[in-house]
């Protein structure tokens, strides 16, 4: 490592939007029917139960950040697989390191 190294380092950008992320379930506002005290999903949640889920919507309205307070929540590795930018090679990948981690 060198000065420039360092100095990249130290000064590499991060987006607005990672800095304002939500970093628990308290502090994630939005999609109230999904995320409340009475809703199935959040009790799951507390109860500690992990289960499979689909989020689907538009860019933006909250997916991954939730996908990723769960996964927080629950102390589970999360990977983050776009199917646009992903193929077979990547999905097998994935799938193996969840083998691994289970």
């Amino acid at each position: 490592m060198n000065l420039f190294d360092s100095l990249e380092n130290n000064n590499k950008q991060v987006p607005l939007a990672e800095l304002m992320r939500p970093k628990n379930l308290e502090d994630y506002l939005g999609q109230t029917k999904v995320i409340n005290p009475t809703s199935p999903f959040y009790k799951l949640l507390l109860a500690k139960r992990l289960f499979s889920f689909i989020l689907w919507g538009p860019p933006g309205c909250g997916k991954t950040t939730l996908a990723r307070l769960v996964a927080t929540f629950h102390n589970a590795a999360f990977v983050e697989l776009s199917a646009v930018n992903s193929g077979v090679k990547e999905i097998k990948e994935t799938a193996d390191f969840a083998k691994q981690k289970l």
